[in-house]
C-alpha cells in the first residue's frame, strides 16, 4: 500500500476564497505545509470568475452580520493587495439609482442601513444624478464612493503565487469523493489519488453541502443553484457610463438587481438575472445535469422558495428567454438602450444556501469539527470579502 504524505493542512477548493485562506495559513503559520486541491483545471473557475468584478462597500448587508464586518474589511484590503502587486483595479463609485417613489423609501432606508455599517454615502437628487450620469434617469440616488472594480482571477492567480512561494502545493483535476476524518487526521479521496492533513478547510462553493455531508458534517440545508446571466455592450458604448448603476434592490431578496458595470479591461457589462440553475456548473443555457436538477426540483425547502415567489420567478425566467424584458429592467434606469446593445456573455452561477423551511441562508456561514472547518455559504460579496473570511477560517482552526 502506498503511504500517504501526511500535510499539515489540506485547502479544498480553488476559489478566491480558498486561495486566500491557504495564503493566509503559511502567512500566519510559517514553515507549515499545505496542499490545496481544485477540482477544475484552474483556479476562479467558477463564482469567482464568472462575476461582475465589483469591490463591494458593504452598504447592503444587516448591521453586524459577517457580511457587513467582512465586507468593509475586505475591500479595503483587495485594493491594498491590488496596489501592492501591481493588480490593475479602479475606485469609480457606484450608484444605487431610484425610479420611482416605492424605490425612493427603500433609497432612504438604504442609506440608513449604510450608516449603522460605517459605508460613506451621498445622497443625491434627480437634477444631479442627470448631471453626472447623462445616460441614468431617476427621482434620486444614493452615491457610494468607495466601490470599485477589479479582476477576482487575477487577484487569485496573484494568491496563489504567493500560496507556492512559501511552499504549498496546488494540484487541479482532483475531485474528492471522500472525506475520512478520525481523531488524528483527515483523509481526503477521489480518482486523481488520497491525501492526508491533520486540518482540512473546505472552501466547495456550488459543492459545499455535498462535500460537507461526505465529511460528516449534518447541515440542514442545501446549495440551490441561480444562474446569473450577463450581456455586454457594444465597445462603441462602453463609456456610456462612468461608475457602477444599480437599482434599488429588493430587501427580501439576495439578488442586488440587473446593473451596468464598468469592468477592468474596458468592457460595460449587463446583469445579472437571477434564474433557477439546473446544473451546478453549466454555463451554457439550457444546462442540466441530473443530479442537480434532482437536488433542486425534489428539495422541499426549493418548493417553499418558490411557492413564496412564484411572481418574481416567472419574471426572472421571461426574461432569461426574451431579450425585451430583460432590457426592460435596465431601460429603468437608461431608457436609452436597446435590444441590439445587449451583447452575450458568459453566466455565472450563485450558490445559495438553503434550508428545509425555505428560508435563504443571508450571510456567510461557517462550520467546523474536530479537524476541519466547513464554509457551507459564500455567494457575493465573498470576492470583496475573502481576505476577512480567510482570517476568520485560521482562527477556527486553533493550532
Amino acid at each position: 500500500m502506498r503511504l500517504l504524505v501526511v500535510y499539515d493542512y489540506c485547502v479544498i477548493g480553488g476559489g478566491i476564497v480558498g486561495v486566500a485562506t491557504a495564503h493566509r495559513i503559511l502567512a500566519s503559520r510559517p514553515g507549515a505545509t499545505l496542499l490545496l486541491l481544485e477540482k477544475a483545471a484552474t483556479l476562479a473557475a467558477h463564482q469567482t470568475g464568472h462575476n461582475s468584478g465589483v469591490i463591494h462597500s458593504g452598504i447592503y448587508y444587516e448591521p453586524g452580520s459577517l457580511k457587513a464586518r467582512y465586507c468593509r474589511r475586505g475591500a479595503e484590503w483587495t485594493k491594498e493587495f491590488a496596489a501592492a502587486h501591481d493588480i490593475p483595479y479602479r475606485v469609480c463609485g457606484k450608484l444605487l439609482v431610484a425610479t420611482d417613489s416605492a424605490e425612493y423609501e427603500r433609497m432612504l432606508a438604504l442609506y440608513e442601513r449604510s450608516v449603522t455599517n460605517g459605508v460613506a454615502v451621498e445622497r443625491i437628487d434627480a437634477a444631479e444624478l442627470a448631471r453626472r450620469e447623462p445616460h441614468v434617469t431617476g427621482v434620486g440616488a444614493l452615491f457610494v464612493p468607495e466601490t470599485g472594480i477589479v479582476d477576482f482571477t487575477r487577484v487569485t492567480e496573484v494568491l496563489a503565487e504567493q500560496v507556492r512561494a512559501t511552499g504549498g502545493r496546488i494540484l487541479f483535476d482532483a475531485e474528492i469523493t471522500a472525506i475520512d476524518e478520525t481523531s488524528d487526521a483527515v483523509t481526503v479521496s477521489g480518482p486523481a489519488g488520497s491525501w492526508q492533513a491533520r486540518r482540512l478547510v473546505v472552501c466547495g462553493g456550488l459543492q459545499a453541502d455535498r462535500l460537507a455531508r461526505l465529511a460528516g458534517v449534518r447541515i440542514a440545508l442545501r446549495i440551490v443553484p441561480f444562474r446569473g446571466e450577463y450581456y455586454q455592450l457594444p465597445p462603441e458604448r462602453s463609456d456610456l457610463v462612468r461608475t457602477l448603476i444599480y437599482p434599488i434592490p429588493d430587501p427580501d431578496l439576495p439578488f442586488l438587481g440587473v446593473h451596468l458595470s464598468p469592468t477592468i479591461d474596458g468592457t460595460l457589462t449587463v446583469g445579472p438575472n437571477a434564474v433557477l440553475g439546473l446544473a451546478r456548473e453549466g454555463y451554457r443555457k439550457g444546462s442540466i445535469d441530473l443530479r442537480d436538477a434532482r437536488d433542486v426540483l425534489g428539495y422541499r425547502g426549493f418548493h417553499r422558495v418558490a411557492a413564496a415567489n412564484v411572481r418574481t420567478g416567472l419574471r426572472e425566467l421571461r426574461d432569461s428567454l426574451f431579450r425585451r424584458g430583460y432590457l426592460a429592467q435596465c431601460r429603468r434606469y437608461c431608457p436609452e438602450l436597446t435590444v441590439a446593445d445587449l451583447l452575450p456573455r458568459t453566466a455565472g452561477i450563485r450558490a445559495q444556501a438553503v434550508r428545509p423551511d425555505g428560508t435563504l441562508v443571508h450571510d456567510f456561514l461557517i462550520e467546523r469539527t474536530p479537524r476541519s472547518v466547513h464554509v457551507l455559504n459564500a455567494p457575493s460579496p465573498a470576492a470583496t470579502s475573502a481576505l476577512p473570511i480567510a482570517e476568520h477560517i485560521v482562527g477556527e482552526l486553533g493550532d
